[in-house]
């Protein structure tokens, strides 16, 4: 009974319609990746931007470019090496010599969806040119303010094994990053199905096969249904809670921010929504802890040498934190 009130106080069928279009699009292309993807989704909804983690080869980029692909919305890709400078991705002010004035030619940073690829192999000077872009979607250049159109959305990929010509995102940057995702290697008949899909395919233009599901405006009316869902008090505190613990976690350097707690709400609305739920449960706060955390936090050098993962660390804090009845 209460899950119809609930369900009659916000209309969610245009949005899990949507979502569960683009799923179905996606896994035509894409195998497994199920909970990527799911994450990707809520995190555009969440109003986050996201950093997508793995080896090479388990398709971090062709999943962002998807992803890209299903909404209508102005894209950008860029690919960050160790040469490029801020100039490069915000853009630069060029001598005009009919008006004999300075215009700003804006760079592909001006977009709605940002695909940056390999995001950690850029200077620090490169990445700090991304945080005001990526905090307050606005840049400064030479004194005048340039807003960011709405939605606006970064993307981002990086190699964890790779070392060679890479630089450590300071941790300022990482916490601007509403999810880290960690793209894994598929199994064994997930990889089977790979091999068969890509076998049986009679091009390699996967991308022309998604259409546009939904456009710019539909994601920023959607995010602000998203933004007014339910959330009891009780579980406010919980996830206060769990991110309390994680900075009294003997096991952690570095525990999460206040930033990290707006970040599992927020998360945790979007997680909701898509299961067109317009209350929010302990379920989805569980679900999002991992990746809104995974990122933020630091773990002491004895846990690093004993091999110890942030996950297995974030495990522990949830298991520790009484869940709400």
């Amino acid at each position: 009974m209460e899950d119809e009130i609930f369900e009659q106080r916000t209309d969610l069928s245009r949005l899990t319609a949507a979502v569960e279009q683009i799923k179905a699009t996606l896994f035509t292309i894409i195998v497994g990746q199920q909970e990527s993807i799911d994450l990707l989704i809520a995190g555009i909804l969440a109003e986050g931007h996201i950093l997508i983690e793995g080896v090479p080869g388990v398709a971090k980029t062709l999943t962002a470019k998807l992803i890209a692909r299903s909404i209508d919305a102005k894209y950008s890709r860029i690919q960050f090496t160790p040469d490029l400078m801020p100039s490069d991705i915000l853009g630069t002010s060029v001598f005009n010599p009919k008006t004999t004035e300075f215009e700003f030619k804006a760079g592909p940073v001006f977009g709605n969806i940002i695909l940056i690829d390999e995001i950690n192999r850029a200077p620090a000077k490169t990445q700090s040119a991304l945080f005001e872009v990526m905090e307050e979607r606005q840049l400064t250049m030479d004194g005048q303010v340039y807003k960011m159109d709405e939605p606006f959305i970064v993307l981002a990929t990086q190699n964890p094994v790779e070392h060679e010509g890479t630089y450590r995102l300071p941790e300022a940057q990482l916490d601007r990053f509403l999810f880290k995702i960690e793209v894994k290697y598929p199994t064994l008949d997930e990889e089977i199905a790979i091999l068969n899909q890509q076998h049986q395919q009679k091009t390699t233009d996967q991308l022309s096969r998604i259409k546009p599901v939904l456009s710019a405006s539909d994601i920023v009316l959607l995010r602000s249904v998203v933004r007014g869902l339910h959330v009891e008090e009780k579980l406010m505190v919980y996830a206060a809670q769990i991110i309390h613990e994680s900075r009294n976690n003997k096991s952690l350097y570095l525990g999460g921010s206040p930033r990290a707690s707006l970040a599992i709400i927020n998360a945790a609305k979007a997680v909701a929504a898509i299961k067109g739920r317009d209350f929010v449960t302990p379920d989805d706060i569980n679900y999002v802890v991992a990746p809104v955390l995974r990122h933020r936090i630091m773990l002491t050098p004895d846990k690093e040498m004993e091999g110890v993962s942030p996950d297995d660390v974030i495990g522990q804090i949830i298991k520790k934190v009484e869940v709400p009845r």
